[in-house]
């Protein structure tokens, strides 16, 4: 049956996620959100993203906020938070107000979960949802002589207990408060409740969904991938940054540094974010990990079907010569590549003349969907340094329909007779390509 034409998006989206739903099954991943995003109009979307994570085999701890709903309840007593240094001071009538908000929150969260009514995104599902004392906590105390009173910080996370439910198949719902041995109760930040049990899980993710703005970069683009360094550098630096990424960013960086594979902050008014984060390769968020997703590399002959996927459409339209799988196997340590989360964006291979100290730049390609990320430009500069190492003084490429891209880089036309003999011999008079070369 013929596949309508409206429904290939979907049938490509669905495939090309395959191998993430793959990757993401039996992980455990800690999504923190905001109590704006609980009281949202459009919070049963987001739950209903979350039942699909838990349906593909992925182990959810959740943790979410409470500011509104406890401001909200504040206020209707007259009574306020009071602030210092940054810091809350959670009194006895706020702590009320704060227990109080966190038991609705999570009695609502629990009743949404629940839910398995028929022509609904989550018909048939069958949740159980567990949350309890799983952290304890330590009262923040007296710092410069102010009593945080009620307002604490995160001692220890019950990792055995978490792993057990989680064993059993149960998303683990936390909320912003810790229990002392003492019996007694401390308001918490959500942020840190997150960030502990991540690290104390050993979490493969940890996922921050923001009510702010994206995290850009000088020209408003959005940054989608930073090492631990790259996050400290930027928050040592003079940037202005929205107060709420900065703590995320803090957060996120420091969860990599102890143990957490990776850390997504995303912008959570975004309709599917943590979908097209988690199922996409280019995501939609920022992702913090010490390992690059993005990597150029001398390619392996694991990467020979990548790279024929890359070569065989401009081979089919006579832009390249055409490689057999054999003959790219025997030559694969020519090749680098540029991979990203696994797929193979960009190859190019440099055949070295050592005697005459020159080398071949071929095979230079770009996905078609990557194009415009100076990846070209990249492989090209990282070729012209392997070649150097090499003591070759000069690069020459063969080309029918990219003359102009490398004349924009310095290369010059030249003769057939400039190329190496044994290079000559093997040139194609009916191809009539153009020959192109750069000293180094």
């Amino acid at each position: 049956m013929a596949t309508q034409k409206n429904q290939l998006p979907y049938v490509d989206w669905f495939r090309n996620s395959a191998p993430y739903i793959h990757a993401h099954r039996g992980r455990t991943f800690v999504i923190s959100f905001t109590g704006e995003a609980v009281s949202d109009k459009d919070f049963a979307n987001l739950i209903h993203d979350l039942a699909v994570l838990n349906s593909l085999g992925i182990r959810l701890v959740l943790v979410h906020g409470s500011r509104p709903q406890i401001e909200q309840r504040l206020q209707q007593r007259d009574t306020d938070f009071h602030y210092v240094n940054g810091l809350r001071i959670t009194d006895d009538a706020a702590l009320a107000c704060v227990k109080e908000a966190n038991g609705a929150i999570r009695v609502e969260i629990e009743a949404l979960l629940s839910m398995g009514v028929a022509n609904s995104p989550m018909a048939g599902a069958h949740i159980r949802v567990s949350s309890g004392n799983f952290v304890t906590a330590k009262p923040l105390g007296i710092r410069e002589g102010v009593d945080y009173l009620h307002t604490g910080e995160v001692r220890s996370i019950d990792t055995a207990a978490i792993q057990q439910q989680l064993d059993h198949g149960n998303i683990i719902l936390l909320s912003p408060l810790g229990y002392s041995p003492t019996g007694e109760v401390f308001n918490l930040s959500a942020e840190e409740v997150a960030t502990s049990t991540a690290i104390e899980l050993g979490a493969d993710k940890l996922i921050f969904l923001t009510e702010g703005s994206d995290l850009r970069d000088s020209r408003r683009k959005l940054i989608a991938q930073l090492t631990p360094a790259d996050a400290e550098k930027i928050l040592l630096s003079r940037r202005k940054l929205p107060e709420d990424i900065h703590h995320y960013l803090h957060s996120a960086s420091h969860a990599c540094r102890y143990g957490v594979h990776r850390t997504h902050i995303i912008n959570r008014h975004t309709d599917g974010a943590l979908l097209l984060e988690l199922f996409t390769r280019d995501g939609n968020g920022t992702l913090v990990s010490i390992e690059t997703y993005e990597d150029i590399r001398p390619a392996s002959i694991d990467d020979v079907g990548g790279i024929l996927e890359l070569v065989t459409p401009l081979e089919q339209d006579g832009i390249l010569v055409r490689r057999s799988r054999e003959l790219l196997e025997m030559e694969i340590n020519h090749f680098t590549v540029i991979e990203r989360d696994g797929m193979i964006l960009a190859c190019a291979a440099l055949y070295p003349y050592v005697k005459e100290g020159v080398a071949e730049l071929a095979c230079l390609v770009v996905h078609p969907d990557y194009q415009k990320g100076g990846r070209g430009d990249t492989l090209l500069q990282h070729i012209s340094q392997q070649a150097k190492q090499q003591d070759i003084h000069s690069l020459f490429v063969l080309t029918t329909r990219t003359t102009h891209w490398f004349r924009e880089r310095g290369f010059k036309n030249t003769k057939i007779d400039q190329l190496p003999v044994k290079r000559r011999g093997l040139y194609n008079y009916q191809r009539n390509s153009k020959v192109l070369i750069r000293k180094l």
